[in-house]
């Protein structure tokens, strides 16, 4: 060691006001090489381990496959509504919830998950489950079939898989965390706009079943490379935090607090517009073409935010970069979702929301590791997207129900936008309480 105690992201840091983005603080080291600190490479294989994230469903983080099919289910969604489950809008929003939603079902049990399966196991159930879901729900014929395969059993696999890889992520990275969460992440995005015009070129020659069957072999295929890539960076001592079957422990940070919170209101509504905006043109009468290609360019958009705004946050602060992004989403809803009646009126909102859409995805698992310290990092994270749970999965039906009471796009955008608003202002404050009132990069 020459000397030299080993340097960890600390819980708590007395200057931090006065520090950049990364905090440091010495420990004693210990004994046993599982139990000493993580210290990030900033590189090396971690670039792999980003690669392979990149291709996987985590991000809402990070993935081609998964969150870049989900993106694209807004195709799926306009097309059952129009021709196959016909006028059962609210019905069918449920399964993209539930399956979002899903993603992060084994957040509150992450780290016992990890203890015990390791995260090559859970990357090789996500591989089998996740495919063999959209092949099942080929075969569907009624609309519970649908959410049984496409929605349960596809967010189920999606689970296994995100979690190994929004951790893998964090873990390998400190000072260019930012960018390469972004990276990792802006697998989606570019997921999305692939998957999206994959499945809108497929339904149109083939049909909407074979269209599942494709992108269930190409997912099949992604995995298979992800699962050959992603490796935590330690040992689950080093980021496991203590011995408890759930982390309430962290519930004394304040600031831990203020993020479960923001992360918990801000999902009500984040995804309503990637859902909903197919359809909204349908009502307005745009060309079809226009109602197929919103979600894919939306995700494009995303993919390309999710880099900046990571790499923006190394810059000027993530922090800061995080409450600027969640709270222009949000305002984007409100300023021009709902005066938009024509074409360019939903193009310029399609292409802003997916850009601070995108900040906001990309940064609030960077800043999760500042906030609890990598030591805490595998029960936090588990806890953090446990929130997501609710608001992915009840936030588009309650979108969904109030267009189907009032007939009206502008209320859904109304709901959207005020709790994508609400998670900003937390953001605010996790900000405020990290650096005060005054101008810095935190």
């Amino acid at each position: 060691m020459s000397g030299q105690l080993p340097i960890k992201e600390s819980l708590y840091d007395q200057n931090d006001s006065k520090s950049s983005t990364i905090i440091d603080q010495p420990v004693f080291e210990k004994t046993d090489s599982n139990d000493q600190p993580l210290q990030p490479p900033d590189g090396g294989r971690g670039w792999l381990v980003v690669f392979g994230s990149f291709l996987k469903p985590v991000q809402q983080h990070k993935n081609f496959v998964s969150f870049g099919y989900n993106y694209s289910w807004g195709i799926f969604l306009n097309y059952y509504n129009k021709y196959v489950y016909v006028d059962q809008l609210p019905k069918l929003s449920w399964i993209g919830s539930i399956c979002v939603s899903l993603f992060f079902f084994l957040g509150p049990i992450n780290k016992h998950v990890i203890r015990t399966m390791g995260y090559r196991n859970m990357l090789i159930v996500g591989t089998i489950v996740c495919p063999v879901a959209l092949i099942l729900a080929s075969f569907a014929t009624q609309v519970w079939h649908v959410f049984l395969t496409q929605g349960v059993l596809f967010g189920l696999g999606a689970s296994f898989i995100w979690f190994p890889c929004i951790g893998a992520s964090q873990q390998w990275f400190s000072e260019k965390r930012g960018l390469a969460i972004g990276l990792a992440m802006s697998g989606s995005g570019i997921g999305g706009l692939v998957v999206s015009n994959i499945a809108q070129a497929a339904i149109s020659s083939v049909g909407y079943r074979w269209a599942l069957r494709i992108i269930g072999l190409m997912a099949f295929v992604l995995l298979v490379i992800t699962t050959f890539t992603v490796r935590p960076l330690g040992h689950i001592n080093q980021t496991g935090g203590k011995e408890k079957i759930i982390a309430w422990y962290l519930f004394k940070n304040p600031q831990f607090c203020v993020i479960f919170l923001h992360g918990l209101i801000t999902t009500f509504g984040y995804m309503t517009p990637f859902f909903l905006l197919p359809s909204y043109a349908t009502y307005l009468g745009l060309d079809p073409w226009v109602g197929a290609n919103l979600s894919a360019i939306m995700s494009g958009v995303n993919a390309v935010a999710r880099i900046f705004t990571g790499y923006m946050g190394d810059k000027i602060g993530r922090f800061n970069s995080l409450f600027i992004c969640t709270m222009l989403c949000g305002i984007m809803c409100l300023a021009i979702w709902i005066p938009a009646k024509n074409e360019a009126g939903v193009w310029v909102f399609a292409i802003l929301y997916g850009f601070f859409g995108g900040g906001y995805v990309a940064l609030f698992p960077t800043v999760q590791p500042q906030v609890v310290g990598l030591e805490n990092i595998s029960p936090a994270v588990g806890l953090l997207y446990a929130t997501n749970f609710f608001g992915y999965l009840f936030g588009t039906p309650i979108a969904s129900r109030i267009l189907a009471d009032t007939g009206n796009y502008a209320y859904a955008a109304a709901w959207a936008g005020s709790t994508v608003i609400a998670g900003g202002l937390l953001a605010g404050v996790l900000r405020v309480q990290r650096a005060g009132w005054k101008l810095a990069k935190v």
